[in-house]
C-alpha cells in the first residue's frame, strides 16, 4: 500500500509542477454528462437535484458551495488544472461567460439527476438530458464560439485539439430503470437495456464528432450497486447489491467495443474509454488500498436515513475527515476518489485506454 501512495502523490506532484509551468496542453475543456461532473448547471434550473449549499463544496475554494456534488472538486476540475486550464464554467451562464470571453477555454454542460435517455431524472424536475447537451454544444460551435475565430479552418482546428470529458448513464439506473415510476425494467431486460442506451449514447457521440470534436474521453458508469441509496434499501449479502453492479457491467461490455469502433470508423478521432468501474469496485470492497477508511456511510447527514442528498445547514455534522470517506452524500463520491480517477486518467495506462489524456493530448 505503501508502494501504492508514494506512486499516486509522486504523479500527482509531477503533474501539478508540470502544467503550472507550461502552456495548456488543450486550448479547452468541454465536459458533458450528469451530477459526478455537473460545476453549477442545476442551480440555474428548476429542479430538487441541486448542490448549491452547504455542506456541498465544504472543501473547494474556502468552503464554496457551487453546484457541485461533493466536498470539493470533480474529476474535471483535477483533469483541467492538470492540462492549465480554469475549471469549465457551467453552460447555464453562458451570457456572462461570452461577454468575460471566458468559453474560449471550455464549457460544462453536465447535469445533476438526467441522464441518455429524455425521460431519465424527469420526475426531479428539469435538467439538460444528454441530447440537450448535444444541442447546447452544437448552438455554441455555431453562435458564440465563432466570434473568436476568423475563419471555420481555426475553429475546427481550435476544436479538434480541445478535450471533451464525458460521464454519462448512471442515472439512467437509479433515475429510471430501476425506479417503479418508469416502466423501463418492464420494456426491456437488462441486456436489452443496456444496448439502448450504449445505441443512443454512439448516436450523440457521433453527434459531437460532426460538430467538431475529435478527442473525447468517455467514462464507464460505476459500480451503483455499491452507493449507499442502494445498499440501504435492498436487501443484500457483502458490501453491494451485486445483482445491480452486473446491470451496469452489461452497459460497460458494450461501450468499449462501440468507442473502438467509433475511432476507426470516424477519421482523425480518438475515443477513449474511461475504465473506472474496477477501481470504484476495489475502492469500495477494500477501502485502505486507496487511503479511506470508510466506504459504505455517506461523510454528510442526509434524509432517508442515510439514502440521499445532503441535509442543508448541517454541514457541521459532517464526517471531519471527508478525505477517508468514499461517498459524500449517499450518490456521490469524495474529492478523494476523484483525485485518484482523474490522475490515473490523465498519466497512467491503468485507467483511460487505450491513451492516458497527457498521451492522447500530445499525439
Amino acid at each position: 500500500m505503501a508502494i501504492f501512495f508514494f506512486f499516486f502523490f509522486f504523479i500527482a506532484l509531477l503533474i501539478t509542477l508540470t502544467s503550472a509551468n507550461a502552456d495548456p496542453l488543450a486550448p479547452a475543456l468541454f465536459v458533458l454528462g450528469d451530477s459526478l461532473l455537473d460545476s453549477g448547471n442545476n442551480n440555474l434550473l428548476p429542479t430538487v437535484a441541486r448542490a448549491n449549499f452547504s455542506p456541498y463544496g465544504m472543501n473547494f475554494d474556502g468552503g464554496r458551495p457551487t453546484g457541485r456534488f461533493t466536498n470539493g472538486r470533480t474529476v474535471a476540475d483535477f483533469i483541467a488544472e492538470f492540462i492549465g486550464l480554469p475549471y469549465a464554467p457551467p453552460y447555464m451562464s453562458i451570457k456572462r461567460l461570452v461577454e468575460s470571453d471566458q468559453i474560449k477555454t471550455g464549457l460544462n454542460f453536465a447535469s445533476g439527476s438526467c441522464g441518455i435517455l429524455p425521460q431519465t431524472g424527469s420526475d426531479l424536475g428539469k435538467c439538460l438530458n444528454f441530447p440537450e447537451q448535444v444541442d447546447l454544444f452544437e448552438r455554441t460551435v455555431k453562435e458564440d464560439l465563432p466570434r473568436y475565430y476568423k475563419t471555420s479552418t481555426e475553429l475546427s482546428n481550435y476544436l479538434a485539439k480541445s478535450l471533451f470529458l464525458i460521464s454519462i448513464g448512471s442515472n439512467d439506473y437509479i433515475n429510471n430503470y430501476l425506479i417503479s415510476i418508469h416502466d423501463t425494467s418492464k420494456l426491456y431486460s437488462p441486456q436489452s437495456f443496456a444496448t439502448l442506451l450504449v445505441n443512443n449514447l454512439s448516436q450523440q457521440l457521433q453527434r459531437l464528432y460532426e460538430l467538431g470534436a475529435r478527442k473525447m474521453i468517455v467514462f464507464e458508469v460505476g459500480p451503483i450497486g455499491c452507493i449507499p441509496s442502494i445498499t440501504r434499501q435492498i436487501k443484500h449479502n457483502g458490501p453491494c447489491v451485486e445483482d445491480i453492479n452486473q446491470m451496469t457491467i452489461l452497459f460497460n461490455k458494450q461501450l468499449a467495443p462501440m468507442l473502438l469502433n467509433l475511432t476507426s470508423t470516424l477519421q482523425h478521432s480518438s475515443f477513449i474509454l474511461g475504465s473506472v468501474n474496477w477501481l470504484g469496485y476495489e475502492a469500495a470492497i477494500t477501502p485502505s488500498k486507496y487511503g479511506l477508511s470508510d466506504s459504505s456511510n455517506p461523510c454528510c447527514v442526509t434524509w432517508m436515513n442515510g439514502t440521499s442528498s445532503c441535509i442543508p445547514g448541517l454541514g457541521a455534522l459532517a464526517c471531519k475527515q471527508p478525505d477517508k470517506q468514499y461517498f459524500f452524500d449517499a450518490y456521490h463520491l469524495t474529492e478523494t476518489l476523484y483525485k485518484q480517477i482523474a490522475t490515473l486518467c490523465f498519466n497512467s495506462s491503468s485507467v483511460c485506454i487505450p491513451k492516458n489524456i497527457n498521451d492522447l493530448l500530445l499525439s
